[in-house]
């Protein structure tokens, strides 16, 4: 049972109604477009006076377009709805080593995509994004940019916007919004890469009804997005779902945090990497994509590295199921690729460890390697269709 805290203690005005219900009705076109205003009556139980007035003000606010009438037996025919598909956001997914851009219609379809090398100073990458928002709206002139959604493969300090914690991105401390916004001319919203992959499932993935989920992220790093309850945990630094730096080594190899054998070292693409140089030095230096690719076909050493970073991989998903209980655990990264050959024995590592009975489900994101960007149009529709007052 939840104690209401009297302290501070909000009651329901009629605007606050009146934004639920807007709410409501913007995420049940969303869900069941095309559809009419008497369907959405009917779904939401609201009075068919209400579900008119509402409709009517988001359509005069191009957040809803009218379609082709439907045909019935007897009476009115229905006009369909849809959201206006004309309102587009900006996904930016920023990662060590490269940067990629994506423009998407309101209901998350692609538009165009770009890819740049990640520059060391954060300004300059600033700069370099701002150049491509502002080529891209000069360049649809016909829509509504409702934000800017940015992952990163850090923490930024909730207060002063600043990057406070990037240990493999390297970047300075720097503050990253202010500036951005500026130049672009758009509200922006930033998030670690983890919660945004967590809330990619929420938004585009198929977990309806899963409210104790586990999202961790595999690349250059490791990193985990968790709901409790439904709500994402940020804990009270915004730190929550450091996984990849819980020691499990003290001896271990170092990490970009400055510690010994972090979970991320032995779990990561680039222990990956260092697996495999390890089994054969060579001249030749293999990236983590040339060695996924060589694991494709068979390759034993690159199997083999593979092997021992799943296995280390397990390890930290029991942990992390021990501790969290979770319904679901998604796994995200492009070595997911691989997940028939080695998911199987990562999912009986974490059954065989998981006490109570409960054991929850291991998958791979269905996303594959768009989740991180997906993860960043969620930001923007977390601001518009999610549980807060909507933004016009």
């Amino acid at each position: 049972m939840r104690r209401i805290d009297l302290k501070n203690l909000q009651v329901a005005s009629s605007e606050m109604a009146r934004d639920i219900n807007r709410i409501v009705l913007l995420n049940l076109i969303r869900g069941c477009q095309p559809v009419s205003r008497a369907d959405l009556a009917r779904l939401s139980g609201l009075q068919r006076s209400t579900v008119s007035l509402i409709i009517e003000q988001l359509i005069e606010e191009n957040w809803v377009v009218e379609g082709p009438t439907g045909r019935l037996p007897r009476g009115r025919r229905p006009t369909f709805l849809n959201l206006n598909d004309r309102r587009a956001m900006i996904g930016v997914d920023i990662r060590p080593v490269q940067t990629t851009v994506a423009l998407a219609d309101i209901n998350g379809r692609f538009l165009a995509q770009e890819t740049l090398a990640t520059p060391a100073d954060p300004e300059i990458a600033v700069k370099r994004l701002v150049s491509i928002v502002r080529a891209w709206t000069k360049s649809h002139p016909d829509r509504t940019f409702d934000g800017i959604g940015v992952s990163l493969p850090g923490r930024l300090d909730p207060k002063s916007q600043r990057l406070i914690f990037a240990p493999n991105l390297k970047w300075r401390s720097f503050n990253l919004k202010a500036p951005l916004e500026r130049g672009a001319g758009l509200e922006v919203e930033f998030e670690n890469a983890a919660n945004a992959c967590a809330l990619a499932e929420v938004w585009f993935g198929k977990v309806e009804g899963i409210r104790d989920l586990a999202v961790v992220t595999v690349s250059e790093g490791v990193g985990a997005g968790l709901l409790s309850n439904g709500h994402l945990v940020r804990g009270a630094n915004g730190m929550a779902g450091e996984f990849g730096h819980v020691q499990l080594d003290p001896s271990g190899p170092p990490c970009t945090c400055g510690a010994r054998g972090c979970w991320e070292v032995f779990a990561s693409n680039r222990a990956v990497v260092r697996y495999y140089r390890e089994s054969k030095p060579s001249r030749q230096s293999a990236g983590f994509m040339d060695i996924l690719q060589l694991a494709q076909n068979g390759d034993q050493r690159a199997v083999a590295a593979f092997e021992k970073m799943s296995g280390y991989l397990a390890r930290g998903l029991r942990i992390l199921s021990v501790g969290l209980a979770p319904e679901v655990i998604m796994v995200v990264g492009e070595f997911t690729q691989l997940w028939d050959r080695f998911g199987p024995a990562i999912e009986a590592e974490v059954a065989a460890h998981s006490p109570g009975g409960r054991v929850p489900r291991v998958l791979p994101a269905n996303q594959g390697q768009t989740a991180r960007l997906r993860g960043t149009f969620a930001l923007i529709l977390q601001k518009y269709f999610g549980d807060g007052r909507v933004s016009h």
